[in-house]
């Protein structure tokens, strides 16, 4: 088992429910192949974890900046919370470490890998409000999740490829863009799509994905490298 005392040291927080800390890391496919572990999985951790980060970095947001509108607020604070930016802050943090999964799932790479840690660290926080409450959980968002804001402000990485692609194409041609499915594939639980995005008929870039959105987001991106508006 894993020596979680190892991560609490180095994060600086004292569990006195132990069972809770692990639990924030056990995914539901490791109870299956360990029916005799007196233990809940994570999902409901997670959805606490999820509105206490919501809330924290909202009430941040509201406070740091009292002169923004809602929308970008809005868009600041989506940058933090997104599955793929909670999986790198998690990386950093080495969370994957503590994951207790089912020999299958600790062999998931790529998308499904990252998923599970950002499910992961939304669920530790869910463990930190419970036993810590909510200052301490307050602490850990700011100290590993609100820092990375400055960086994402500073770049723009606030800013998705379409909306970017669409401010662009109106700009330089005076067109908005429009996509369209060109191929799906796979069962409803795995479907697969291709998405091509259009300047009136031209077919500027396709991209791929899992769902709709992921596709249009990818032929935004490969649609920006191909017109060189980055």
């Amino acid at each position: 088992m894993k020596d979680f005392s190892q991560l609490e040291k180095k994060l600086g927080l004292k569990f006195k429910d132990k069972d809770l800390l692990m639990q924030s890391f056990c995914h539901r496919s490791f109870l299956n192949e360990n029916h005799k572990l007196c233990l809940g999985h994570n999902e409901r951790l997670e959805f606490l974890g999820d509105a206490v980060l919501e809330l924290v970095i909202t009430e941040y947001l509201y406070k740091k900046y009292p002169d923004k509108p809602e929308g970008e607020l809005t868009n600041w604070r989506a940058s933090l919370v997104n599955a793929k930016k909670l999986s790198e802050i998690a990386e950093e943090l080495e969370l994957a470490e503590f994951l207790l999964l089912s020999k299958g799932e600790s062999k998931e790479t790529g998308k499904a890998r990252k998923f599970i840690l950002a499910d992961a660290i939304e669920a530790f926080i869910g463990a930190i409000y419970l036993d810590l409450g909510y200052e301490k959980s307050q602490e850990f968002i700011e100290k590993y999740i609100i820092k990375c804001l400055s960086e994402i402000i500073e770049k723009g990485l606030f800013r998705d490829a379409k909306s970017f692609f669409q401010e662009a194409a109106q700009e330089k041609v005076g067109f908005t863009p429009i996509y369209r499915v060109l191929k799906d594939w796979g069962p409803d639980h795995d479907k697969h799509f291709i998405v091509g995005v259009y300047l009136e008929k031209e077919l500027v870039a396709r991209g791929e994905g899992s769902s709709k959105q992921e596709a249009e987001e990818s032929a935004a991106q490969e649609a920006l490298k191909t017109k060189n508006w980055n």
